[in-house]
């Protein structure tokens, strides 16, 4: 009977045990619930590193904040953890974000805030928490793409990560374990990444994140160095000097200067200038920034936008003669002048526009090409030209015969013709560009009749370049006989005048 009597109060008191501890633990869920559903996120992460600050205090563990910016530039840690992560999140995670943007192939998978992530490394166990709050930025100018309005208050998102774990393995994080993260984010990113061409958001220049800055969408240009109808030493050259820059890093460092390349690509409109620069990304793998410089009203624009701009990138500026008054310095003197009615048209200056790819902001970043066009390379300043803002020149030039063969095999699939030396001869002299050739190769799926098309439309070429040399000489010939007569009266009127 004792023996009964005291199974059975042990088996009571069990129940208690278990029917309290079932209360708490429904308790907790019930104010972790509440608190998720019903207080605003700066309040709920307050209370939750209130709370994380008390329990450290407690605790052999360490913490390490991860921001997503370190000052103007974005972290590179962070951004590794998030590819990192990706392939860490356990199977039994609630809520996770699921992105899948249009063309691409791979699902991108990143944590919600306030989740975990446990990463075994090394013996030593580390959690992975992602975490973001809002912040006042005070009073910025609210403004469309042109006119200044009134200031108002604005809001940005600090997002950030936090890597907990035992005190004890500082070191081994700090020195292997971060580097491991770093290093497999890249291979990670490489392996997936597809190309992105990156405008910017205006809406966003103020009050907004720097990762809000631009706005990308998937590049999804065929270019390939392969395909170019350039000159093969051209290409050749420009190959190799691609490859030769991405691989000295160390050397970059070791001789003072930033890990960035300028290209100048000049020549007719049509010569493939937009080609090359997505053939470029293709080849490196790297993402395109187009600038679009007629729409900046101030430096400081300038400069968020590239400090925003990503490592492994190429920065376009299109039309470089066309954008800003660059080949003449009196722009500046302009625009410090302008009247304080109004806004000037653009105050981005040459010294400023310099300072950012030649001077000490051009650092804030690594890796980096910086490409430049115009139809008129004579209109630009000599500031610009010079090497280490402009390091290489490629002349654009017009279709050659080595072009058009490569022509012929991209859009006829043919390698050799009998008509081919007539139309080599012919482009040698014509003066047309690459684009007006494919034009004509796509009239006809016909080789035979393509090709007779554009012997007949290279010959018409001629003759209206002919005539367009022609009526130049005779404007001249014309100008400088006016010239010479207008001279003439002046002379005489100076005679009748000593007289």
């Amino acid at each position: 009977m004792e023996s009964t009597s005291s199974s059975e109060s042990k088996i009571a008191t069990a129940k208690a045990v278990f029917t309290a501890a079932a209360s708490v633990t429904a308790t907790v869920m019930v104010a972790r619930s509440v608190t998720q559903d019903l207080l605003p996120d700066d309040l709920r992460y307050y209370l939750s590193s209130a709370i994380r600050s008390f329990l450290a205090r407690l605790s052999s563990q360490l913490t390490l904040v991860i921001e997503e910016y370190d000052g103007l530039v974005s972290n590179q840690i962070y951004d590794a953890a998030q590819i990192y992560l990706s392939a860490k999140i356990s199977p039994t995670t609630r809520r996770l974000r699921v992105a899948k943007p249009e063309g691409e192939d791979n699902l991108n998978i990143s944590m919600e805030p306030h989740d975990e992530v446990v990463d075994m490394f090394g013996g030593a166990k580390l959690r992975w928490v992602m975490t973001s709050r809002r912040i006042e930025t005070g009073f910025e100018a609210s403004r469309g793409r042109r006119r200044m309005m009134g200031a108002v208050a604005t809001q940005s998102e600090a997002r950030f990560f936090e890597l907990s774990f035992h005190k004890r393995h500082k070191d081994m994080v700090m020195s292997t374990y971060l580097p491991h993260v770093v290093e497999e984010a890249k291979w990670m990113r490489q392996d997936k990444k597809t190309l992105k061409l990156f405008t910017p958001c205006w809406e966003n220049m103020y009050g907004g994140s720097l990762s809000d800055a631009w706005t990308p969408v998937n590049l999804d240009h065929p270019a390939t160095f392969e395909t170019l109808a350039m000159e093969a030493a051209t290409k050749e050259f420009i190959m190799e000097d691609l490859k030769r820059f991405v691989k000295r890093r160390e050397y970059y460092r070791k001789v003072g200067k930033a890990w960035k390349r300028g290209y100048l690509l000049y020549g007719p409109p049509g010569t493939g200038k937009s080609s090359l620069i997505a053939a470029m990304a293709n080849y490196l793998k790297f993402d395109i920034y187009d600038l679009e410089m007629t729409e900046l009203t101030r430096n400081s624009e300038l400069r968020k936008l590239l400090v925003a701009t990503a490592n492994r990138s190429i920065l376009v500026v299109e039309d470089i003669d066309c954008t800003i008054a660059f080949h003449d310095r009196m722009a500046e003197a302009r625009a410090a002048s302008s009247s304080s009615s109004g806004e000037p048209e653009n105050q981005v200056t040459l010294s400023g526009f310099l300072n950012f790819i030649d001077g000490l902001w051009s650092s804030c970043g690594d890796e980096r090409i910086i490409i430049f066009t115009t139809n008129h390379k004579e209109k630009l300043d000599p500031a610009l030209l010079r090497p280490g803002r402009m390091d290489v020149h490629v002349h654009m030039s017009y279709c050659t015969p080595c072009g058009f063969r490569l022509l012929a095999s991209n859009y006829l699939k043919v390698k050799d013709h009998a008509l081919f030396g007539e139309i080599e001869g012919l482009v040698r002299t014509a003066e047309v560009t690459p684009a007006e050739v494919a034009e004509q190769m796509m009239k006809s799926e016909k080789p035979e009749e393509a090709l007779k098309d554009i012997i007949e439309f290279l010959m018409v070429k001629i003759k209206e370049n002919a005539e367009l040399k022609a009526k130049k000489v005779e404007q001249e010939l014309l100008a400088e006989k006016e010239g010479k007569k207008e001279v003439q009266e002046v002379e005489k009127v100076n005679v009748k005048e000593d007289k």
